[in-house]
């Protein structure tokens, strides 16, 4: 930045980028555009191939764009009862999770933010613990538990289980958000003579839109995306999710690539919309409640 003086003799401000400062902008700039080409190849190489035929796939020198485009892939996928049947289990326990999570974790939060009572740093350290254990190490006792519960192969087994995963994560970012809030808030709703609970639905929840956002697209991603406890609780095909469906084309002899590759797309696309329309709210969400508990 440099400075002149004007005719006037007001010193004139130059508020130019100095050439050694564009230069380091458009060498960032070019380094995230490379990066963001290699990441996406991935996907635009899952795109392609959902439109190949199963031996393009694997023709040398590999192509990008089919010499043959055809929508077989996506006509199967969609044309089948059974692999519609795994996109129907997938949203169910995805919004069930979601809903049952936020009414959960906006009540557990509301307590954490705005009541001191015995054991509560206790609690949070627990909740805390809770997340830091890997998912696989639980596996058996969970299988066990949802046998002996009689909930094995079911949409509630399936439920409860993705639930104690996705309320740890829920009820911290809800409280960090809750914090950030004003206890004039409540003090203002117990004046006109309201309780807590009308505090809570009527003035904190309509505010905190942003972190409900952020922790509803995290769960649903959470309960869509999850594999391995989909696999092990469930058995019957009429159960099986996408992650599983896309499984079960591998077949023994052959692999229906395209098909595996159409199906995943279509996987992608609940989460991809749903982080579209919300992205402002969710990057507000997860800043503004990532603060300590």
């Amino acid at each position: 930045m440099a400075v002149t003086t004007a005719p006037t003799g007001r010193p004139d401000i130059d508020l130019r980028t100095p050439p050694p400062q564009r230069g380091k902008k458009a060498a960032l700039l070019a380094a995230l555009v490379v990066g963001a080409c290699f990441s996406s190849l991935p996907v635009l190489w899952m795109l392609s191939s959902s439109f190949k035929p199963n031996p393009e796939i694997f023709a040398s020198p590999p192509r990008l764009v089919s010499e043959t485009f055809s929508l077989d892939a996506y006509v199967a996928i969609l044309t089948d009862t059974v692999k519609l049947r795994f996109f129907a289990n997938s949203y169910i326990i995805a919004l069930s999770v979601t809903v049952l999570t936020l009414t959960v974790s906006v009540l557990a939060a509301y307590a954490f933010s705005r009541y001191d009572f015995r054991g509560k740093k206790t609690i949070n350290v627990v909740i805390i613990s809770v997340q830091a254990v890997p998912p696989i190490t639980l596996l058996i006792p969970y299988f066990g538990l949802v046998v002996a519960l009689r909930l094995y192969n079911t949409y509630p087994g399936l439920i409860l289980t993705y639930m104690v995963f996705t309320l740890p994560y829920a009820i911290i970012m809800m409280t960090g958000y809750f914090n950030t809030l004003p206890r004039e808030l409540d003090e203002a709703v117990k004046v006109d003579g309201a309780g807590p609970m009308t505090a809570l639905w009527r003035i904190l929840v309509p505010i905190s839109v942003p972190g409900l956002v952020s922790v509803g697209v995290y769960t649903f991603m959470i309960a869509w995306n999850e594999f391995l406890f989909a696999l092990t609780l469930t058995r019957t095909e009429d159960m099986r999710t996408v992650p599983i469906g896309i499984q079960l084309l591998m077949g023994q002899h052959s692999y229906e690539w395209n098909e595996m590759m159409a199906m995943s797309i279509l996987g992608c696309v609940p989460v991809l919309v749903l982080f579209l329309l919300f992205q402002r709210f969710f990057i507000g969400g997860m800043t503004a409640g990532a603060v300590k508990v």
